[in-house]
């Protein structure tokens, strides 16, 4: 079975201007291979937003998807065997990743997602807390304004995330200083409008929907020099 994960760091549909999808939509609907893809929306981390979830709705429905939205403050146990069942593309939105992860914990939905990838072809994605979730940790404000290193997320891929790299002040050298005291294990900053793409085979892509955003490799280093840590961009494809 083929499972694609795409963690951005920012961008698509809730970042631009004017709401509509970007490239970085298109490229993750494009990964699907149906004929025309069934975009299931997941605002979890956002508390199920009517207003996000009215965005994502607005935004997909000229391209010609079919669009559903898995809800778990209402009719959870119907939503999650709705998605299981039909969705070809799973988008989580941002907001709260310590949230997002106890629910989806509690209502099995980490159990039901890992089950579908043993069983049919699959897109993971996200944005912000909807890409930390598919990591080991990550960098997030979920406990208040002040950003915390934080273990939780469901661990397929390998490491730490941070996202909105460029994006707020104090993302990258939290993260980058978090590496370096070993808080936090090697991982990945993308920048708003950057993704990382990584398939269950292993092979991982860096791509960006604008010029200047890149996927940044964050690792730690015994290098006097390198103060513990080393950010290294990485080799980012424009879509």
């Amino acid at each position: 079975m083929t499972t694609h994960i795409v963690a951005m760091g920012g961008g698509g549909f809730s970042m631009s201007s004017n709401g509509a999808v970007t490239h970085l939509d298109r490229y993750i609907v494009n990964l699907s291979d149906a004929k025309t893809p069934h975009v299931c929306f997941v605002p979890t981390a956002s508390a199920d937003d009517p207003r996000y979830i009215n965005s994502f709705l607005t935004a997909y429905a000229p391209m010609g998807v079919r669009t559903s939205v898995l809800t778990l403050w209402e009719n959870a146990s119907d939503s999650i065997k709705r998605a299981a069942h039909e969705a070809d593309v799973l988008l989580v939105g941002g907001g709260s990743t310590v949230n997002l992860v106890a629910l989806w914990e509690a209502h099995g939905l980490t159990h039901t997602i890992r089950d579908v990838m043993k069983d049919r072809n699959i897109v993971l994605a996200g944005i912000s807390a909807g890409a930390n979730v598919w990591f080991q940790a990550c960098s997030t404000d979920s406990f208040g304004p002040t950003l915390r290193p934080w273990h939780g997320g469901m661990g397929l891929i390998k490491g730490s995330f941070c996202p909105h790299f460029d994006g707020e002040q104090n993302r990258a050298p939290d993260f980058a200083s978090w590496i370096a005291e070993g808080r936090l294990p090697d991982g990945y900053g993308a920048d708003d409008g950057a993704a990382v793409h990584v398939q269950v085979d292993g092979k991982t892509r860096y791509v960006a929907e604008r010029r200047n955003a890149h996927v940044h490799r964050v690792y730690g280093s015994f290098t006097p020099t390198t103060s513990g840590v080393i950010v290294e961009p990485l080799k980012t494809k424009l879509i």
